[in-house]
């Protein structure tokens, strides 16, 4: 029976091969971009779950509440001494994990390069998280201070082929570490990569970081921690207790620590697409996006299945001849939809083979443009295909339902009175799809807009701070050289103006808080006011072309501005002083306690996600991680001059650097790829519902042959016949474009409020996103339908 229907179907397909391969290819772009959605939402929804105690093991995360109990921090980390005493306290806990992230120079031989992935970690790790040990004893690897583990990849960069077990390498030109082991490195879908395991025990040692600040530094919440809990333990009951946990722990003369402390628990397979901390690891994704994703991907398919509804519908009318004569000769009406789900499916199996060639073609580019490592082979993951066999199936049937209830539900009589041509005709559902699909096409357009001229808008944001060509290096603190020697022969390159250094630099998070408290009246009264410290040279400022509002500069002559304070606009503004008030006031901030000598313009010092925080700008020479290098003149020439210098200076450091261009182009990358994904999703779609219209222009031309032909007689223009043909379908869309607009509005709203400054959401951008939708709408049935206006009146007559 199924033979025969297939018989019958490939028939069919190849007597209207326009028809079908405009069927066919709609519905195989489709599925070819559904395809490759599912495989970049199954990667992110995949994240650490290779751990196989994952439904176990939690990170302890810590917010700051302000004083009006909103959050004004978020980290992923914690300071040291919380991890052994949530051990200690909780029986549910049955492993504490501490980590800290480091970086510094790794030398072996002749081999030496700085590296930013170093990871400390208790000897405890492979008990809690997965790491694949292909060398060394992992029960002991971490097990005593200054020990090493690398990644295979780290091992085969430092020794080759050797075998590193029990070697030596230098840390920093300070400490030596015995290599104990090598691993595997994670997967792609890890929440973190680090290159190298070192012994958290060696932070006990004196040398490198002191025992007792472990166990008692509170204010350094730079450790994530991780937690083990035991089988069937509650963690909301364990997050229950912590208010009691801090306060009993961490007394406080002010309060409890509780009302303005709070610790979360977060399943680490959450990590990755739900934490949207102030310090993570590496950059995480996000839950929205998936959804959002999903959503299109669906939405192309939907368009799909529209498409070919339309068409098998509108071919509906000539084929109803075949309908009537086989229900005359005794054909059940189930048999006929069996036969046109049949021709429906062969139809969408076809899709699926040129769809999986076409991922096979795309999947490359998709892997270098998101940073991902999809492979075709994920497709064969039983679950994963089941859902493909599924989906395709009921594509399948999606696609041919309408057509085929549709076509058999008219009786012979019917047929022959020509009511299926006039229902064709008619065809309100049909104009309801098109309408359908052109709505989603035009939200997808104009969603592309819109993220657009934000991103471009974020380009031209004045940032209050000179930003091109910035080059970062870090601060190497080597006791042989001195920074002022270092910065005057920088400057003697006739390349580089000031050389700032500071704490930290633009682009990233201002994560230091502490207390502070301001003159008022005769005393210091302490201040509600959520101050973010920056610890700065006397050159921060000019190098960055910060300006000044009031007041000045920290100087190197006045020996007192070491313990001066300089403010941005907000920090004084939220005081309650203007800038010139704000100059000469007693003011302690932390440890530093002095006056506010200058108020600075605001700038953007974090991205555009953020307002503009409240700054404290502390004066040091000390403690200041990078050094900021502004280039003037030709770039290339400039970091051949400063490279020269470092090695001069540095002989035993690679030289590496970084701009800070490309580091404020990092912070945008998610709304860069949100872009470059809509305008490719937004032309797939526009792509589609063309070949619809494109297919329903030439049936409805088809269709009304004869009556262009006398209209033609009677001396109708061409104009006037392609407006008569166009018409029909350029309503449909401007209803489509009616429906969109405020749907597209409101969601692009919505985006818009997750950045602190942003685009005004213009009307042009629905004007033009409608002029884009007709005007391509129209390209696609103008050429059918000024073919149909062309043809010799004689050969239309005759056609019929």
């Amino acid at each position: 029976m199924f033979r025969n229907y297939l018989k019958i179907a490939l028939r069919n397909l190849l007597k209207h091969k326009a028809f079908s391969f405009i069927n066919i290819a709609g519905v195989a772009v489709g599925l070819a971009c559904f395809l490759l959605i599912a495989l970049y939402v199954k990667d992110e929804l995949s994240y650490d779950r290779y751990n196989a105690k994952i439904d176990r093991v939690y990170r302890v995360s810590r917010t700051f509440l302000s004083s009006q109990g909103a959050a004004s921090l978020k980290l992923a980390r914690l300071a040291p001494p919380f991890g052994p005493l949530i051990k200690q306290d909780f029986p549910e806990v049955e492993q504490v994990v501490r980590t800290l992230e480091n970086g510094g120079l790794i030398r072996y031989g002749e081999h030496a390069f700085n590296e930013d992935d170093l990871l400390f970690a208790e000897k405890n790790l492979f008990d809690v998280l997965d790491f694949h040990v292909v060398r060394g004893n992992p029960a002991q690897a971490l097990a005593n201070p200054f020990s090493i583990l690398f990644s295979r990849p780290m091992a085969e960069k430092y020794f080759g082929n050797e075998n590193p077990i029990g070697k030596t390498v230098r840390l920093d030109n300070q400490y030596d570490f015995t290599v104990t082991g090598v691993y595997e490195p994670l997967p792609a879908q890890a929440h973190f990569h680090p290159g190298f395991l070192l012994s958290f025990s060696t932070l006990n040692d004196p040398r490198v970081y002191g025992a007792e600040r472990l166990r008692t530094d509170w204010g350094n919440n730079s450790f994530t921690t991780y937690v083990l809990l035991r089988a069937g333990a509650s963690p909301q009951r364990l997050e229950a207790a912590f208010p009691d946990f801090q306060d009993k722990h961490f007394p406080a003369s002010d309060g409890k620590v509780s009302a303005w402390s709070v610790l979360n628990l977060q399943n680490v397979a959450d990590i990755h697409l739900y934490s949207h901390t102030d310090s993570e690891i590496e950059p995480t994704g996000d839950i929205k996006y998936i959804y959002l994703f999903s959503a299109i991907g669906l939405f192309i398919l939907l368009i799909a299945c529209i498409n070919y509804m339309n068409l098998a519908t509108a071919r509906s009318a000539g084929r109803a001849k075949e309908v009537g004569m086989r229900k005359v000769v005794g054909a059940l009406r189930t048999q006929l939809i069996s036969q046109f789900l049949s021709e429906s499916l062969v139809v969408v199996l076809f899709a699926l083979g040129i769809a999986i060639g076409l991922v096979l073609l795309c999947l490359p580019v998709l892997n270098d443009f998101a940073h991902k490592q999809l492979e075709i082979s994920q497709l064969y993951d039983p679950l994963f295909l089941s859902i493909l066999i599924g989906i395709t199936l009921l594509t399948g049937l999606v696609a041919g339902s309408y057509p085929a209830f549709f076509l058999t539900s008219f009786r012979p009589l019917g047929v022959l009175k020509g009511q299926v041509t006039s229902a064709v005709r008619s065809g309100r559902l049909r104009q309801t799809l098109v309408v359908t699909q052109f709505a989603i096409a035009v939200t997808l357009i104009i969603s592309t807009v819109v993220v657009y001229n934000q991103m471009s808008y974020i380009q031209r944001y004045k940032l209050g701070y000179n930003k091109d060509q910035v080059l970062l290096l870090p601060d190497v603190g080597d006791a042989n050289v001195n920074y002022e020697t270092l910065k005057q022969q920088l400057k003697e390159t006739g390349v580089v103006g000031e050389v700032g250094r500071s704490s930290r630099i633009p682009s990233g998070r201002l994560l230091d808080s502490y207390d502070a408290s301001a003159q008022k009246g005769d005393s210091m009264a302490p201040v509600n006011v959520n101050l973010r410290g920056l610890l700065v040279d006397y050159d921060f400022i000019p190098a960055y072309q910060i300006g000044m509002v009031a007041g000045r500069n920290f100087s190197r002559s006045f020996s007192t501005d070491t313990t001066m304070i300089v403010l941005n606009e907000t920090a004084v503004r939220l005081l309650g002083w203007t800038p010139q008030q704000a100059i000469g006031k007693a003011f302690r901030y932390g440890p530093t306690k002095g006056q506010i000598i200058g108020v600075t313009k605001d700038y953007h010092f974090e991205s555009l996600h953020q307002k503009v925080s409240a700054i404290a700008m502390v004066m040091t020479t000390s403690s200041l991680n990078w050094l900021s290098v502004p280039i003037s003149g030709d770039v290339a020439t400039g970091i051949q001059r400063i490279e020269a210098v470092w090695k001069r200076l540095f002989p035993n450091r690679p030289f590496k650097y970084q701009f800070l261009d490309e580091r404020f182009d990092r912070l945008y990358a998610n709304e860069q790829t949100q872009q470059t994904l809509f305008s490719v999703f937004a032309s797939v779609a526009i792509l589609i519902s063309c070949l619809g219209l494109f297919g329903l222009s030439m049936f409805m031309a088809e269709q009304r042959t004869k009556e262009i032909g006398v209209r033609k007689v009677l001396g109708a223009s061409v104009a006037s016949l392609v407006t008569l043909l166009s018409q029909e379908f350029l309503k449909l869309v401007g209803i489509a474009i009616l429906i969109a607009s405020p749907v597209a509005g409101w969601a692009m709203m919505q985006w818009l409020d997750g950045f602190a400054y942003h685009t005004v959401l213009n009307g042009w951008v629905f004007v033009l996103a409608a002029v884009l939708a007709v005007g391509i709408a129209l390209l696609t049935i103008s050429f059918q339908s000024i073919k149909a206006a062309l043809m010799n009146p004689v050969k239309s007559l005759r056609s019929e």
